[in-house]
């Protein structure tokens, strides 16, 4: 048995690599091999991930099949690290495999990439006129035009099926500015607030609203738009994270339907209803589809004929992490049915057959997304792929010789690339090899995983990381990763912030345990979470790490938690509660004080159903008092690394301020690092750079020997 010893707050840190490469070179040593004299303790001189070349790897976006079902548009967005910026250009591909062509080249990005309904063309999004535009251009690359000009830009744009219109969002001011209201004021800097939502995850609310419009179309010219929500103030799509597919054409173009939450002030900030809305094209009347049903109505999807719409609800009013039904509206009788009664798994990204028959979906399932079908009739579903992959955006192909579902298919050791799918076996054929030239470089860890015991019996999904070039014979300093959400899988993902094979690469191992409450293992082992905060969920994450110290290639005494979000608020909870079993920890955006952190949030409904209500309810919920971490900041003793984002509104920076203020107070060795210009994510190229760099620096000062 192997005995457990503390690490002193202040115990001797090794000097950080950074320091220890300038040291080097001033001593006469080239950099070249004063790089390998500082490389990661347990990892040996070889090709690894590092910051710099995970920002190198292209990134391929989701696939756009041609109506005759032979060629595929997607996109690939490459970094430059120099210019801190990102361009995406488009390409073609085979349905049947072949070599890629580029379509685009520009300074600029091109994206939302679609083919018009004849084929002859394929519409995207640009900025190359100094606002966000339609344009076209032919599959050979001849022939790009500018096809809108629109004041303000647009976005989300669609060709109607019967290539008639063209439907899009833009946004529509509404309300007046302070300017408008005091014209003899125009310098002052400041806004006038009524009501919630003023402020939404990364941006502040201001005067405008995004409308659905829709315009006449006829090869590459635009009659003149019509608003479908005039003087309305909603958006559509949702904010911040709705897109195109919150927007559905009929097959005949006679009608378009989309989504939105059409309430105002505190309740838009307290409910989760949204519904779904179809605008008639002939008579210009809009219904509500979706009436009485309370939760989240999403992406209508219709069917080939028309007749039919599927679509995803949540069945309550509040809680966004409800399970995602899937469900078939029928406008001949106006009657909704559910499809996915039984299926106690999540579905996601809806997409019918060509003879609409079936309704290909995704979900999460054991710590991984695959693709699943569900006949339209009778409701019976069935798994299409397996295997430790994540399954994402897919288009069908139809076409003779060449059918199957486009999908990206990523893995924890693998970026995002395109694979045709049989949709009968499952077998897939990778189509696309743009992150190979960067990835075929390097040398990748073992994943594994492992099903590991809770304390009530129940089995937790684990995976493991190993380093590159893993000996079991030595010893290792492990990380517990701390997942985010709180409803959230650990997945398949490849992060280009969490990355696994990064972290493994500076030689730790990575624990990333599938706690009590996250998705894709049941609607009650997701729900254990709830009003739960501090209880299963971090006991599940102790067992974790507690088993895997077990094994004699973990050095027990050098232990640290990373996470972000509800990740940093575990590290903040485990700070207070761990009994010495880490040496370090790092928290990016947690929730520290949970009153304050209800008090500046902006999407109440989120902690009044995860926390029982709000703070000052009679009678109080009980999370308020037994899982805020700031309630036990008297049992800190173990140095941290916390990070935030001052343009995160849905945990306040002052979070995070809050406990670097308690961590200096007491001397506990700690580190903040403040992105001015960040939110809840770190999505600038440099700025990417820099936090990893602070992330492995902070652990080689607290964990390594």
């Amino acid at each position: 048995m192997k005995t457990r010893t503390r690490t002193p707050g202040f115990a001797r840190r090794a000097i950080p690599p950074s320091i220890r490469l300038i040291a080097l070179a001033s001593r006469g040593i080239p950099l070249a091999v004063a790089a390998l004299l500082t490389l990661p303790i347990g990892v040996p001189a070889q090709d690894v991930m590092t910051p710099e070349r995970l920002w190198e790897i292209p990134r391929v976006s989701g696939p756009a099949v041609s109506p005759d079902g032979s060629t595929i548009v997607y996109g690939v967005r490459r970094y430059d690290l120099a210019e801190n910026r990102g361009a995406t250009d488009l390409f073609l591909v085979p349905v049947a495999g072949g070599d890629p062509v580029r379509l685009t080249d520009t300074p600029g990005s091109e994206s939302s990439a679609t083919w018009r309904p004849d084929g002859l063309r394929i519409g995207y999004l640009s900025r190359a006129d100094g606002s966000t535009q339609l344009w076209e251009i032919r599959p050979d690359g001849s022939d790009r035009r500018q096809v809108s000009h629109l004041a303000g830009g647009i976005g989300n744009f669609r060709y109607s099926p019967d290539g008639r219109h063209v439907s899009f969002t833009s946004s529509v001011k509404l309300d007046p500015a302070v300017v408008d209201i005091y014209p003899d004021l125009p310098k002052a800097d400041a806004r006038i607030i009524d009501e919630l939502m003023y402020r939404h995850w990364v941006s502040w609310r201001d005067q405008t609203y995004r409308h659905l419009f829709v315009v006449e179309y006829r090869d590459g010219e635009l009659g003149e738009p019509i608003d479908l929500m005039p003087g309305e103030r909603y958006d559509t799509p949702l904010s911040p994270f709705g897109g195109g597919e919150q927007i559905g054409w009929s097959a005949d173009g006679s009608r378009i339907v989309y989504t939105a939450k059409k309430v105002t002030g505190a309740e838009y900030a307290t409910t989760t209803n949204s519904d779904l809305y179809a605008y008639d094209m002939a008579s210009g009347r809009t219904t509500n589809l979706t009436d009485g049903m309370v939760g989240y109505d999403i992406d209508p999807v219709f069917s080939p004929d028309g007749r039919h719409m599927a679509f995803l609800s949540m069945a309550r009013n509040g809680y966004e992490a409800d399970r995602n039904r899937l469900f078939v509206y029928d406008f001949e009788g106006g009657r909704t049915r559910e499809i996915s009664v039984g299926f106690d798994l999540d579905v996601s990204s809806p997409e019918w057959s060509e003879d609409g028959r079936t309704i290909f979906f995704t979900s999460a399932v054991e710590g991984t997304i695959q693709l699943y079908s569900a006949d339209a009739e009778t409701g019976e579903i069935r798994q299409i792929t397996e295997g430790p992959y994540n399954h994402y955006a897919f288009n069908i192909s139809e076409g003779a010789g060449s059918r199957g579902l486009i999908a990206q298919r990523v893995s924890m050791s693998a970026p995002a690339e395109l694979y045709r799918v049989d949709p009968a076996t499952g077998e897939a054929t990778r189509l696309t090899f743009h992150t190979k030239p960067v990835m075929g470089k390097l040398t990748l860890g073992r994943v594994e995983a492992r099903w590991i015991t809770a304390t009530d019996g129940e089995r937790i999904l684990t995976w493991v990381i190993y380093p590159p070039d893993f000996d079991p014979a030595r010893q290792y300093p492990a990380l517990l990763y701390a997942q985010g959400g709180p409803q959230s899988t650990v997945s398949q993902f490849f992060s280009y912030r969490w990355n696994f094979q990064l972290m493994a690469a500076n030689g730790y191992i990575v624990v990333a345990p599938n706690r009590r409450g996250v998705p894709s293992f049941g609607q009650e082992f997701k729900e254990e979470i709830s009003g739960d905060w501090g209880g299963q969920a971090m006991r599940d994450l102790l067992s974790a790490i507690d088993q895997m110290a077990l094994e004699p290639y973990v050095d027990e005494n050098r232990l640290g938690v990373v996470g972000a979000s509800f990740g940093g608020y575990t590290v903040f909870w485990l700070a207070g509660h761990h009994e010495g079993r880490f040496q370090t920890f790092i928290a990016h955006a947690g929730v520290f004080n949970l009153e304050s952190m209800y008090g500046a949030t902006e999407e109440l409904f989120f902690p009044a159903f995860d926390l029982g209500g709000a703070y000052w309810d009679t009678p109080r919920p009980e999370s308020y008092d037994l899982f805020s971490p700031h309630r036990y900041v008297q049992n800190w003793d173990t140095p941290m690394l916390v990070i935030h984002g001052q343009k995160d509104f849905r945990v306040p920076v002052t979070e995070g301020m809050q406990a670097f203020t308690v961590l200096q107070a007491q001397g506990i060795e700690s580190r903040f690092l403040y992105f001015p210009e960040e939110g809840h994510w770190i999505q600038t190229p440099q700025n990417g750079v820099l936090w990893h760099r602070i992330f492995f620096d902070w652990l080689g000062r607290t964990l390594k020997p």
